[in-house]
């Protein structure tokens, strides 16, 4: 092994970059495999750590599951953050071919949060209801800077309401759309659930 290759695999990682790492790992298994599939020593093994260190840093596994659901709505919201001067109606496909994308990519994991919600995780809950809230602040944000909306959109209780529940109308779409039902392509499901927001702000 040359020296620089040494060097980095005997540098100690700081909590930070072992945190990620181990995030990572979780990000990819989840993704690949159900939740009930994927075990913690697997986890530790592919990081190269003990699972003790795995547990120092995540107590149970839920709370590791929940983590990794974390990092990934952090990262969805960033992949679909309105840009600035932008109509909503134009970016609108844009972000949800991106939702979709990622979520048909981490099926497994998609479908593993929403029925860890639906059991009442504690752990899984919270970052649930916190992934919720910031899709919908970042969606009444966009609607409230575009001059077709207004600011009014913002602050309407009715529409914050239409959004939420165009949020878990989503979520129920995407979760038949990777049953298979309906045979849709992504094409058709996206047009469906934009047509489905234009609809209730109308």
């Amino acid at each position: 092994m040359p020296a620089n290759q040494g060097e980095r695999a005997r540098r100690r990682l700081s909590t930070g970059e072992r945190r990620e790492q181990l995030l990572s790992v979780g990000a990819k298994l989840f993704s690949e495999s159900p939740y009930d599939d994927v075990w913690i020593e697997q986890v530790a093994e592919i990081a190269g750590v003990s699972r003790g260190l795995l547990y120092h840093y995540f107590p149970t596994k839920r709370d590791f599951f929940a983590a990794v659901v974390e990092r990934e709505s952090e990262r969805m919201l960033r992949m679909t953050a309105a840009v600035p001067g932008v109509p909503v109606r134009e970016q609108l496909t844009t972000g949800l071919d991106t939702y979709l994308g990622h979520v048909e990519a981490h099926a497994h994991g998609f479908r593993a949060f929403h029925r860890a919600d639906a059991a009442g995780d504690r752990a899984v809950r919270r970052v649930y209801r916190q992934a919720l809230a910031a899709q919908e602040t970042q969606i009444l944000a966009a609607l409230a800077a575009d001059p077709e909306f207004g600011p009014a959109h913002e602050a309407a209780p009715e529409v914050r309401l239409a959004v939420r529940g165009w949020l878990a109308f989503t979520t129920a779409v995407c979760l038949e759309w990777l049953r298979g039902e309906g045979g849709l392509s992504r094409e058709q499901v996206r047009d469906l659930c934009a047509r489905a927001l234009l609809g209730v702000l109308a």
